[in-house]
């Protein structure tokens, strides 16, 4: 592993543990060179994906694209981190799971919205907003109704009738 600070390849693991409930390794390091340290995750890839864009365009698929645009859309919403890599770790589970090569953007997209709708009606609207491309505020009022069918009195997301409560994301 090179190391982020000095590109040295001389670095060294000083911790590793589970991490995402066993879905990752993380691997506290140490550069012999400079003595930056630094944290890596390992996960298990089942397959390499391949996103077709909305252009036609091919594209590697990849998780922390996905990570930052989920971020992007919690961003001040009390969502915490560990929900957050839970919800991406699922989605690309998900995704591998298809047993497809190629998957298209607008599959990812909803997902993604699918995840958020339950989690923050606000980092829904957010990330629905990009990913509609809303372009006029009957737009937002749309996505608005069909989340305002789905909240309970404090405002908060309620599951679908038969949905399992327990369910983690």
């Amino acid at each position: 592993m090179r190391c982020p600070y000095c590109a040295s390849e001389k670095t060294q693991v000083k911790d590793s543990r589970p991490s995402e409930e066993g879905q990752a390794i993380r691997r506290r390091r140490v550069c012999e060179d400079c003595d930056g340290r630094f944290t890596t995750f390992e996960r298990v890839q089942l397959r390499e994906l391949v996103v077709i864009k909305r252009s036609g365009r091919r594209v590697q698929f990849d998780r922390e694209k996905l990570l930052k645009s989920v971020e992007t859309a919690a961003r001040k919403r009390p969502i915490e981190p560990e929900r957050i890599e839970r919800m991406v770790s699922s989605i690309a589970r998900q995704l591998e799971s298809l047993g497809e090569p190629e998957i298209p953007s607008s599959a990812i997209g909803e997902l993604v919205m699918e995840a958020l709708k339950g989690a923050d009606p606000v980092a829904y609207i957010r990330f629905a907003s990009v990913y509609r491309d809303f372009r006029e505020a009957a737009d937002f009022r749309e996505v608005l109704g069909e989340i305002a069918e789905g909240l309970d009195e404090r405002g908060l997301a309620t599951p679908p009738s038969g949905a399992d409560v327990t369910r983690k994301l």
